[in-house]
């Protein structure tokens, strides 16, 4: 198989040190565009109330990757799924994928809240949030809601 190159596009900025499950929802960051990427790459980007940010989880360590099946946050009451029906941080690509709230955007810094990625992170791509594209019916476990209720 073919490995992919991907380059970080920015870095989030924040007051969350550490990794944690809960309690994201009032978390202000600041995307800090690398150098080189124009000014103009944002343009009409405030236009939209919120975006997608793809980030890559790269604290979590190569051996803590998980295939198997298991239980969401490691709790025995809630049933044992696979990676891919999770939003796991132990991702085979270490891949995550939020949509937050856009406040501003100020030359190469674009602030956001919502946003559970920890200072340090890098930023993969950016994305503007169409309901077009991002709502559909909502089909979901009951117990999601449930893992998710203090999440944001």
């Amino acid at each position: 198989m073919e490995h992919i190159i991907l380059h970080p596009i920015g870095i989030v900025s924040n007051d969350r040190k550490l990794i944690s499950d809960d309690n994201w929802g009032e978390v202000e960051s600041v995307i800090n565009l690398r150098d080189g990427i124009p000014e103009e790459a944002l343009t009409g980007l405030l236009e939209f109330s919120h975006i997608h940010v793809v980030f890559y989880f790269d604290k979590v360590e190569d051996a803590k990757i998980c295939l198997e099946a298991r239980h969401p946050r490691n709790n025995t009451s809630l049933p044992k799924i696979g990676i891919f029906a999770q939003r796991a941080k132990n991702r085979p690509n270490k891949i995550g994928i939020t949509v937050c709230k856009l406040l501003s955007i100020e030359k190469n810094k674009i602030t956001v809240v919502g946003l559970d990625a920890i200072d340090g992170t890098p930023v993969l791509d950016i994305k503007p949030y169409l309901v077009e594209f991002d709502v559909r019916d909502n089909i979901q476990p009951d117990w999601t809601r449930d893992i998710m209720k203090n999440y944001f």
